[in-house]
């Protein structure tokens, strides 16, 4: 039998139901290919141990199947009851970790088939979702993530919050299946269950969409990643409106030209009451005219590149009814966190805390888990996850701090403001051993990574200085491999793709730079280009400008810049 589609395993199973309910009851080890596509939208994903599969397979064994479970949190915000349900879930149901994600998620990893149900139900009972956590529908979506308490930040997290809300799928399947039926409550408003989409159709859209809020000067949502981002303008601490970027996504395949990274491109600016509507039309556009025939060729950035930005923007013009004007100006100078003491605007202290690789847990270099399961229980202080997949403690009574600092003292935890200026920003995918696409490993070498590019800084001394690096373990671009000033793209075991000429401040790709260089020799690959800078830097320019002035032909992508070097194109 041919192996379905997507789109035609979509069609086929209306609602997002397919079987996934007999397969839950039965004594099937996994789920097979159409529950597994479905399965997603409802916020998980189906793995193995891919450590296992050699020795297992010796042995005639089926695989290691366990399962990622993601929540949907918008702008990564969780109450302290809603993060400590998820500590405790990382042990009764999981493997004793939680992953934050770059789009201020948690993931659970290692759960078995017969604890899915659990999990979801547990997520649900706190008051979140896994619901479009995944999937090809809008994503969760991101906000600034620093907890400051002014008219701009809180309007931000408002419309984060609406566009989950609006944008959520509405087939009662999640509810059917995960929650014996009962509506799922979201912020007090249950989710109706029409029997269509109004907005998604019967077949949702070609492909994930992702959405994200970011307030000038930081761009720490990395907006020109986003399928949609919106930049938004403030005049006396008023909330005007926002500009709207479309047709960003990093996804790419090694060696296929017709796919590749796109920041994304200016659309129009409009007030705040329609910037719902604006998204709304965006999506639609892409609903009936993405790539339905090509997974790797379906998502929006493509209909944006190649039909254009003005086709694009008149089609998007065609459904709105209101006013739109020219992109307003704004200048970004960071995607980083504001990592170690802050105050938030009211009188009272955040904290961000660095967290490697997103990766929470314990062990015998650090005990981050229980550093901050005693920081949220012993001072009700509310959680933030940044999009750099560290984490803000905030709402702090100023007398709790150095109670607070005493914790992470006790427990080994560096803030993360008293790294390296580039480890503070640098990150990993999860690859090996648990995702099914990872090429090479990332997460797990990236500090052995960061330990060795340290010392390089030290000895340069650009130990203060902002360079962006990120790893992957597969072409994906899961981490937002292809705007950092280096980046390291998996390509086969200890091999990696080796691009460079993004920019800390998100707006530029880079090109690749070399087809493949092995892990250990990455840092050499590193001095050469970071002595050059040293040697030829103007007074205060940094790593990225510096790159901009003295490559400028490699400023303006094209596609073959991401599977060819320089000297091949």
């Amino acid at each position: 039998m041919a192996r379905q589609s997507v789109e035609e395993i979509k069609a086929e199973n209306r609602g997002l139901y397919g079987k996934i309910i007999e397969t839950l009851l039965s004594n099937e080890s996994h789920f097979e290919e159409a529950e597994y596509q479905l399965l997603k939208f409802h916020g998980s994903y189906q793995q193995d141990n891919r450590d296992s599969r050699r020795e297992r397979r010796k042995q005639k064994l089926d695989k290691e199947w366990m399962f990622m479970v993601r929540t949907k949190m918008p702008s990564g915000t969780l109450t302290p009851e809603q993060y400590l349900a998820h500590d405790s879930m990382a042990d009764k149901l999981g493997n004793s970790t939680m992953r934050l994600t770059t789009r201020q998620g948690i993931q659970l990893h290692g759960i078995l088939k017969g604890h899915l149900r659990d999990a979801i139900r547990y997520i649900s009972d706190c008051g979140l979702t896994t619901w479009g956590a995944c999937g090809d529908v809008v994503r969760n979506t991101m906000g600034p993530a620093a907890p400051i308490k002014d008219e701009a930040h809180s309007s931000a997290l408002e419309l984060a919050d609406e566009i989950s809300q609006v944008f959520s799928a509405q087939t009662s399947s999640y509810s059917s299946i995960w929650l014996n039926g009962e509506k799922l409550e979201l912020n007090t408003n249950n989710i109706s269950e029409p029997e269509n989409e109004p907005l998604y159709g019967e077949l949702y859209l070609p492909r994930k969409f992702k959405i994200g809020i970011a307030i000038p000067p930081r761009n720490d949502v990395d907006l020109y990643s986003q399928d949609v981002g919106l930049v938004m303008h403030t005049e006396n601490n008023k909330v005007l409106g926002y500009s709207i970027y479309v047709g960003g996504g990093f996804g790419m395949t090694h060696g296929i030209e017709t796919t590749y990274p796109c920041l994304a491109k200016p659309l129009f600016y409009c007030s705040k009451k329609d910037i719902a509507k604006a998204c709304e039309a965006i999506i639609i556009v892409q609903r009936d005219n993405g790539d339905r025939t090509d997974r790797k060729h379906a998502r929006l950035k493509y209909l944006v590149a190649e039909r254009g930005i003005d086709w694009f923007r008149k089609e998007v013009q065609k459904i709105i009814s209101f006013p739109t004007e020219e992109i307003r100006k704004a200048n970004f100078d960071t995607v980083s966190d504001q990592l170690g003491w802050h105050e938030q605007g009211d009188g009272k202290l955040f904290v961000g805390i660095h967290v490697a690789q997103g990766r929470i847990k314990d062990n015998e270099e650090k005990q981050n888990r229980t550093a901050f399961r005693q920081i949220a229980q012993k001072f009700n202080c509310s959680v933030r996850i940044t999009p750099n997949a560290n984490i803000y403690f905030y709402d702090i009574e100023e007398s709790n701090r150095s109670d607070i600092d005493q914790i992470l003292k006790d427990f080994k935890i560096p803030v993360g403001n008293d790294f390296t200026a580039t480890r503070q920003t640098a990150h990993a995918c999860v690859a090996l051993p648990t995702c099914g696409l990872a090429l090479a490993e990332s997460e797990r070498v990236f500090d052995t990574l960061l330990d060795s590019i340290d010392s390089l800084l030290n000895e340069l001394g650009l130990d203060k200085d902002q360079i962006l690096i990120r790893m992957t373990g597969c072409p994906n671009g899961c981490a937002r491999p292809y705007n950092a000033d280096f980046a390291f793209v998996g390509r086969a075991p200890n091999k990696y793709a080796m691009f460079v000429g993004g920019s800390s401040s998100g707006d530029r790709l880079a090109s690749l730079h070399k087809k493949s260089v092995l892990f250990d020799e990455i840092q050499g690959e590193i001095r050469i280009l970071l002595q050059d800078f040293v040697e030829n830097r103007l007074r205060q320019e940094t790593f990225s400008a510096f790159w901009g002035r003295t490559h400028e032909e490699l400023t303006h992508p094209i596609p073959k810049q991401f599977h060819l070097e320089k000297n091949e194109y």
